[in-house]
């Protein structure tokens, strides 16, 4: 199996969230039509965005759109599963595009890929985290301090084909999680790497260890580096 990785840099989110509408819409129509979708990764960093999943609560955002206005952040409402989270600067979000029948897992074993890879790269670093019954994501857990989660995982899939995806907080400005109740949670907390280190991070060593781990929780046995124009079903 081989997995397509477009890293597309800065972008906004909602330019992101059509690119990634017309690479799922592709998929399924393959997959309709009888073919093999391609297995497609967008890795991007976005501009300051809060985004509430269909389950989640309005009430988690702790601002007035019009003061995220003046910040120069975005607000939308989207169609995957969770409550509010941040997106910005710093920030690796991936967006993975699969065909989970082809990998051979359900959508559960999905997550718990995802999240075991984040785990694994960040004990490269010397970060130790681990999941949490009941809390999607990935999560800091030690005794006497709030749980704190350092990637927030949410997804949506049909007919078996994934879209959104992960934020794993590399060197991100903490600050915007304090206008949220991060993920709907009123005693937990967000961290990055830079945070529990005291020291910045570089983004790009972290995103191709965390590939690197991606593609053995998923069996890929093969990772493609493409552009965004190489791809075939960006149309």
């Amino acid at each position: 199996m081989e997995l397509d990785v477009v890293d597309v840099g800065t972008m906004a989110y909602g330019e992101c969230w059509e690119l990634q509408q017309r690479l799922f819409d592709h998929a399924i129509a393959t997959k309709v039509g009888g073919g093999r979708p391609q297995q497609t990764v967008l890795l991007v960093e976005h501009t300051p965005v809060y985004t509430l999943g269909k389950s989640g609560h309005e009430s988690n955002l702790l601002v007035a759109e019009a003061f995220l206005k003046s910040i120069g952040a975005e607000f939308y409402h989207i169609d995957r599963g969770g409550d509010i989270t941040f997106h910005g600067p710093g920030q690796i979000v991936g967006y993975p595009i699969l065909d989970l029948e082809q990998l051979g897992i359900g959508l559960k074993s999905y997550i718990g890929a995802i999240e075991g890879a984040v785990i694994d790269t960040m004990a490269e670093w010397g970060i130790v985290c681990q999941t949490v019954e009941g809390a999607a994501g990935v999560w800091i857990v030690e005794p006497g301090r709030p749980m704190r989660k350092i990637c927030a995982i949410g997804v949506r899939s049909s007919r078996w084909v994934t879209m959104h995806g992960f934020a794993l907080n590399v060197n991100t400005d903490l600050r915007y999680f304090g206008y949220i109740n991060p993920c709907g949670f009123t005693d937990r907390t967000a961290t990055s790497m830079e945070a529990e280190l005291g020291e910045r991070v570089d983004v790009e060593v972290v995103k191709q260890r965390l590939l690197v781990h991606l593609a053995e929780k998923l069996d890929v046995n093969k990772i493609n580096t493409k552009r965004l124009c190489q791809l075939t079903n960006v149309g």
